[in-house]
């Protein structure tokens, strides 16, 4: 694979998830990784990313679970609140090896990375922070849900968490406070907030994002 060049986000072929890169004109050294939700692709949270932060670096990356009906997810569901134990881990691992590749090949600094996820794709990333402990340090989930069941004992100190959940989301939104309280009991520094709406995200989502990682975000890493 080949590091692309700045400005551009053409498709990134690799051997665990496929991926976009793109690198703005005036970059900050920050970086925001992107996971979509379920029945889409990696392109959909692209806008959102550069809405949120312009002079960061985007790395937008594909689940590879496909979804009955169209397009992709990152794991295997039973019902739309329910999933595939073996699948999640399998597929978290595999994140955190493309992760740590990702850095080297697009030279990111971790240290000053956000991992934005919506919906299946925040879910994926709250099960890597917690079977990976340390490679994610933050994290803003949009419209989550806890997925994992049998949760090791891990600690999450220094790690901060920004969840966002819909106050008109009635599959998802029930499940937000026990997220929040099982991040919190492993050591992590947790957001929680409420926007109006339902599952979809929307301008309030990028509005208390922005303000998050401008207060306490890769600035201060």
């Amino acid at each position: 694979m080949e590091r692309m060049a700045a400005g551009s986000a053409a498709l990134i072929e690799g051997p665990m998830f496929a991926h976009r890169f793109l690198a703005p004109a005036d970059p900050s050294g920050d970086c925001l990784f992107l996971l979509h939700g379920s029945g889409v692709d990696e392109t959909t949270l692209m806008p959102l990313g550069q809405r949120i932060d312009q002079r960061a670096s985007l790395v937008a990356a594909r689940g590879r679970i496909p979804q009955e009906g169209g397009g992709m997810r990152w794991f295997t569901r039973i019902t739309p609140t329910r999933f595939e134990q073996n699948s999640i881990r399998h597929e978290a691992d595999a994140f955190a090896r493309f992760v740590k590749d990702a850095a080297v090949l697009h030279r990111i600094d971790l240290s000053r990375t956000t991992f934005l996820g919506y919906s299946n794709g925040a879910n994926l990333i709250s099960s890597v922070m917690l079977l990976h402990p340390g490679l994610i340090q933050r994290a803003v989930l949009l419209r989550p849900m806890p997925v994992l069941d049998g949760v090791p004992s891990t600690d999450l100190s220094g790690t901060r968490v920004l969840i966002i959940a819909g106050a008109r989301d009635e599959t998802y939104g029930p499940y937000a406070p026990a997220l929040l309280t099982l991040l919190d009991s492993h050591g992590a520094e947790v957001d929680a907030r409420i926007v109006a709406a339902g599952h979809e995200f929307g301008d309030a989502d990028v509005a208390i994002t922005k303000r998050w990682l401008r207060d306490g975000g890769p600035a201060q890493a």
